[in-house]
């Protein structure tokens, strides 16, 4: 069993969690956090919509700024309901995922073990460590095909003393999006399913695969979501839980009030009523995620891994010469780290991530001006480290 207070640092150096931390990374650099292309966060780079700006405006001449946030978020519930067909005592705005996570690991903590996948998002058991919440790692086979979905690895002895299971679909750093048929199983066997379904909304017909539908008839099923991503709203942050009216209110009588700023509130309701939106992020994480990936491949070094979401797992390979199943000593960190000083681009270190370590990085997809960069960037370093290498 892991204790909660793992660390996923190396023992000299600090890692940060999470990526998207443009402005520190800028203070770092010693350049504007404009001159930056940030790749270490997975938020659509042509957001937020046009009409936000707009829809802040009008929230900020009103009330939004002056009078307290509706206790109840009466709007916005009503809003985040309709999207799913349920009724609003079903939904739970948050700000943002992070501070849901934190709730239902107080659920999960009460119950006993939690399951977690590894690699797996770090949040998770910053959450369970708020409570001295135990967990359990299910190891992840570290090679899958590009079809997706695909039926979620079942958890099988691993699973025997965990009372909660936490999944990511689609899963975060991996990619992979997982069947609705081999996650639904699951929900018989754990006293509390947590679904983080984040990335859920950019996937391609990755609603076919969500959970939402199977929350009236599993009352230990959490499903929680952010607009974050969709949206590139980090800065409001807004994120949401869909359960059973009973745990969302005791988690709501939990938590500090007003967690959702009132110009988050305002303006989240006409952004879910944009079926445009959605369309065009899907068309692009289907267009250019399969651009880079082929461009990638061609690149001395890297093997990017399947993805069916808006980011893409990269590792290390070695050189022909060596044992094919070795990996780099010094895996891609070097790389990394003269793309961010010498080119100002931010890729994710992976070793934040259980599980993984320096023959790993995870790419957020850009525009494409921001992969020509990118790729202009690699051709330039793996060339000068490696011998000449041809543009594809």
């Amino acid at each position: 069993m892991v204790p909660p207070t793992a660390s996923w640092a190396l023992p000299d150096e600090v890692i940060p969690p999470h990526g998207g931390n443009r402005s520190a990374a800028a203070r770092r650099l010693g350049c504007r956090p404009e001159q930056l292309l940030d790749a270490s966060a997975s938020l659509v780079p042509f957001g937020p919509p046009a009409g936000l700006r707009r829809q802040l405006r009008r929230a900020a001449a009103g009330l939004a700024l002056r009078d307290y946030p509706d206790r109840d978020y009466t709007e916005l519930r009503q809003a985040l309901a309709r999207v799913h067909g349920l009724d609003p005592a079903w939904v739970l705005p948050g700000n943002g995922a992070a501070e849901l996570f934190t709730w239902a690991a107080r659920d999960a903590a009460a119950l006993g073990p939690s399951l977690l996948a590894v690699p797996g998002f770090a949040d998770y058991g910053r959450a369970l460590a708020c409570w001295q919440g135990a967990w359990l790692p299910q190891p992840l086979p570290l090679e899958w095909g590009a079809a997706f979905p695909q039926p979620y690895p079942d958890p099988g002895a691993a699973a025997t003393p965990a009372r909660v299971l936490w999944l990511t679909n689609p899963h975060n750093p991996t990619g992979q999006l997982w069947s609705r048929a081999s996650l639904e199983p699951l929900l018989d066997r754990f006293d509390l399913v947590i679904v983080d379904e984040a990335f859920l909304p950019l996937v391609p017909q990755g609603e076919l695969q969500s959970l939402v539908s199977l929350l009236p008839h599993h009352p230990g099923l959490v499903v929680i979501r952010s607009l974050t991503k969709l949206f590139a709203i980090a800065g409001l942050r807004l994120g949401y839980a869909l359960a059973q009216p009973e745990r969302l209110a005791r988690w709501s009588a939990w938590r500090d009030p007003w967690p959702v700023n009132g110009l988050a509130a305002a303006v989240a309701p006409a952004l879910l009523a944009d079926p445009l939106w959605h369309r065009r992020v899907q068309r692009w994480v289907a267009e250019e995620g399969a651009w880079l990936s082929g461009r990638l491949a061609a690149l001395p070094g890297l093997r990017p891994c399947p993805s069916a979401v808006n980011f893409l797992l990269v590792r290390a390979t070695a050189a022909p010469e060596a044992d094919p199943g070795a990996e780099p000593r010094e895996g891609l960190e070097p790389l990394r780290l003269a793309l961010e000083q010498r080119h100002r681009i931010l890729l994710r270190d992976c070793r934040s991530f259980p599980g993984l370590g320096p023959a790993w990085l995870r790419i957020g997809l850009q525009d494409r001006r921001g992969h020509c960069r990118l790729l202009a960037a690699l051709h330039r370093e793996l060339g000068e480290s490696r011998g000449r290498v041809k543009v594809p």
